[in-house]
């Protein structure tokens, strides 16, 4: 049986190292076979966790990935070892992508580095816990809503008209999206919100063969969760799921990889993959 949580903390907005135990999320027993050969990425959200797994799958699967990240230079140097043992460029990307400029930036950066941009995948995110919703700051449903929500709509609305018809936009979403969270308000209420611009998208874009998906995970053992949850909520974290713990960053990272390749996915646009641990249906 795969490891507890115990309690523990860290600072916003977290890091792999002294993460106990440590998340699986180097792809290391995945073998490529060409899915994404070629293909031009940008991973937002790309230092660790999931978006790390992500990175290495999509390298691993012939990608050059672009990480985008906010401050996270030591973790993020690491995905960027990954994508280059795996033969392939990476092109690292600090910044707060709750800036409208900034999230043009990237972009522009990806597409002048690489020669353009195939794949884009919208994984960054924020999230703060609060007791009661009456204590839930407007500062704090401000800053969740410009990097959730805003920061996904700056970044897709720079990238998408740069990409090449038949591309590949994936959006995270959330479990919490689909039921809400009685603690996380304001985030349950962002993911909703991209989750349904997804559909949006998915229509608007249809004509030149653009697909645009989401990937709605349960609960992932990442940096996040023990740099904005207390101790009670990290110890055993995951252990509510119908198998008894929280996913590994490598077990969702298999997802993005289909949603980016036309040869597995060249069907399905508008559509949601919940990963959520044995939930029969999310919501």
């Amino acid at each position: 049986m795969a490891q507890r949580p115990p309690a523990q903390q860290q600072p916003y907005p977290g890091r792999t190292e002294g993460m106990v135990p440590r998340p699986r999320d180097e792809m290391r027993e995945y073998a490529g076979s060409g899915l994404l050969k070629g293909k031009r990425t940008l991973v937002a959200g790309g230092d660790s966790g999931i978006g790390r797994a992500v990175a290495a799958a999509f390298a691993k699967e012939g990608a050059d990935v672009a990480i985008a990240y906010l401050e996270e230079h030591e973790d993020a140097r690491h995905t960027a070892s990954l994508v280059e043992d795996a033969g392939r460029r990476s092109l690292l990307l600090p910044g707060d992508l709750g800036d409208e400029a900034r999230c043009a930036e990237v972009v522009e950066r990806t597409v002048s580095e690489f020669g353009g941009l195939d794949v884009l995948v919208a994984h960054h995110g924020t999230q703060a816990p609060v007791e009661d919703f009456a204590d839930l700051s407007t500062e704090q449903l401000r800053r969740t809503f410009e990097v959730n929500v805003f920061g996904v709509f700056w970044l897709l609305r720079a990238a998408v008209p740069r990409m090449p018809d038949g591309g590949s936009v994936i959006v995270t979403g959330s479990v919490n999206g689909l039921r809400g969270n009685a603690s996380l308000i304001d985030y349950a209420a962002s993911k909703a919100a991209v989750m349904n611009l997804v559909s949006s998208l998915a229509q608007h874009y249809m004509k030149r063969g653009i697909r645009v998906n989401c990937v709605a995970p349960g609960p992932v053992w990442t940096p996040l969760i023990p740099a904005t949850l207390p101790e009670e909520k990290v110890e055993g974290f995951g252990q509510q799921a119908p198998m008894g713990r929280a996913a590994q960053p490598d077990e969702i990272a298999p997802s993005y990889v289909f949603f980016a390749s036309g040869k597995s996915s060249s069907y399905y646009s508008g559509q949601v993959l919940t990963p959520v641990g044995g939930e029969i249906q999310a919501g």
